[in-house]
């Protein structure tokens, strides 16, 4: 697949760009094919057709790894919303998710026990073999099975995905109008014509709250036993725990990033009201005793006044659940007064894309960040006592071994609560993908290389023994920084013995002994 992958690819290049796009990158909401229908008249047929979504994304961390964090234990919102989408419509839906099973002769097994009339498959570039895996037993299994795929890689890389066997349907751009129009098509028996079905932005306020029972109740069948709607990922953000979407789309221009997103979503963010927002936290309280949850925008401070609104709102509601969000360094600079009054409403850590340590590698990626706002803004963070998850790449194009050190000085400075580096993957729809396909320099051979913190390298020129040691050494603390983290986890666990507590230990104790003894 080596040579004939990249030039396949490159011819596609200009075909992409005419498609509509949905991008895959590090924390960006995922949406996978969604939209919604005002109303619809229902037949009979409606009310019987069986739909069954599937999620693919075991690129990550494999079979069997429900509870995982991040990876295998938050839900996918674009699946999550578009069954809600459905389901408002009276469709009946459900869902396979592939982390929670065993392996293909399991997934062969439910489906034939599900006997859905129709399959929905989400793609990330990176679930490609997976979701075509998929699609291939489904109709294997259920041969008459109506299959459709939308999400990331099929709408940057339409061309590759109409030649996957087997897809009956091809949902591109957003899919909450558009997916629950094709499922009255087939209910009808008035199936389009068209194979390829574009989507429709929707009234963010109009569509339903994403669907997480979707993944929960799912979920529990295989072993999932938290109380929780998805897996806390750090002490800060206690379970129950949630994530959610407060809006679509990115108005920055980062060439690992774009032009996806704006393909999908134009070159502004379509953002959900203050109320839209509090009225799904006041939800998720109720229906899942909500504790903490975490905002998965792309860059949710990027609207001054709407974060101003929120936070205001927040509190005056009596909100106080701790939540994390993703900011950028110029922001948090920039507006040191949003920064405090999202501390006071429950802020307790910022997701912050660092990228790297060099000004020329930074303007070369157009972050449109400097060094200098990067230290800056995690020394604002620490003022206000916010917890800083530090994103940052090494082995990016053009990357030299001294730029890469200075991103290694400036992680130890910066000294985070939590990293998350990863080696420079070149990713389909991104002008850097371009880059690296123009250039020759893609080393990457297959669609389960496109993982986000692979082993193996991904483009050529770059000396990946040194960019391990250089990643293992951004991530050692200086002996100052870790003995005061040290201290500081002990002074939270002291502060956690509280009067209270100890007499609810001894009264549990007292009662077990009592117990022991009675019997």
């Amino acid at each position: 697949m080596g040579s004939s992958f990249h030039q396949r690819e490159r011819h596609e290049r200009y075909a992409r760009h005419l498609a509509s796009f949905v991008l895959f990158v590090p924390f960006v909401p995922f949406v996978s094919f969604v939209s919604f229908v005002p109303f619809v008249f229902f037949t009979d047929a409606t009310m019987t057709l069986k739909t069954t979504l599937i999620y693919p994304g075991i690129a990550g961390r494999g079979w069997n790894s429900l509870k995982q964090g991040m990876d295998a234990g938050w839900i996918s919102h674009g699946l999550a919303s578009l069954s809600a989408a459905a389901k408002a419509q009276g469709f009946e839906v459900d869902l396979i998710d592939l982390r929670a099973l065993s392996g293909w002769d399991q997934f062969r097994e439910v489906l034939a026990e599900r006997a859905p009339d129709v399959v929905g498959v989400t793609m990330m570039s990176v679930d490609y073999n997976p979701a075509r895996q998929a699609i291939a037993i489904a109709r294997e299994v259920l041969p008459d099975v109506i299959t459709v795929i939308g999400g990331p890689h099929v709408t940057i890389a339409l061309q590759d995905s109409l030649r996957i066997p087997h897809v009956d349907y091809l949902v591109t751009g957003e899919g909450e109008i558009t997916f629950p129009q094709l499922l009255q098509a087939i209910a009808e028996g008035r199936r389009p014509p068209h194979r390829v079905l574009r989507g429709e932005p929707p009234d963010l306020d109009a569509i339903p709250f994403s669907d997480r029972d979707l993944f929960l109740e799912e979920w529990k069948k295989w072993g999932y036993d938290l109380d929780s709607p998805e897996v806390p990922f750090v002490e800060e953000l206690p379970a129950p725990f949630a994530t959610i979407i407060a809006g679509r789309g990115c108005i920055y221009n980062c060439t690992f990033c774009k032009p996806g997103e704006d393909y999908l979503f134009g070159k502004r963010v379509r953002r959900r009201s203050v109320d839209n927002v509090l009225a799904e936290l006041r939800y998720l309280v109720s229906r899942y005793h909500l504790a903490s949850f975490m905002f998965h925008d792309d860059c949710l401070t990027e609207d001054r006044e709407w974060v101003m609104e929120f936070t205001e709102r927040y509190i005056a509601e009596g909100f106080n659940l701790p939540f994390f969000c993703q900011t950028r360094a110029d922001i948090v600079v920039k507006h040191e007064d949003m920064v405090e009054r999202m501390v006071r409403a429950g802020l307790r850590g910022y997701f912050i894309g660092f990228e790297s340590g060099s000004d020329r590698v930074l303007k070369f990626i157009r972050k449109g960040t400097t060094v200098a706002q990067n230290l800056e803004a995690a020394r604002i963070c620490k003022k206000y006592g916010i917890a800083i998850w530090a994103n940052y790449m090494m082995g990016l194009p053009t990357e030299t071994k001294e730029e890469v050190m200075e991103t290694v000085r400036m992680m130890k400075e910066i000294d985070p609560d939590y990293y998350s580096p990863a080696f420079f993957t070149p990713h389909p729809g991104t002008d850097l993908y371009d880059f690296v396909v123009e250039h020759d320099l893609s080393r990457i051979t297959d669609y389960d290389s496109y993982r986000r913190n692979p082993t193996e390298p991904k483009i050529r020129g770059q000396d990946y023994e040194f960019l391990r040691w250089a990643m293992a050494e951004s991530q050692r603390r200086k002996p100052w920084n870790a003995f005061r983290r040290w201290a500081r986890r002990q002074w939270r666990r002291i502060r956690r013995v509280t009067p209270a507590k100890v007499l609810r230990r001894l009264r549990v104790g007292f009662r077990s002994a009592m117990a022991v003894r009675c019997g």
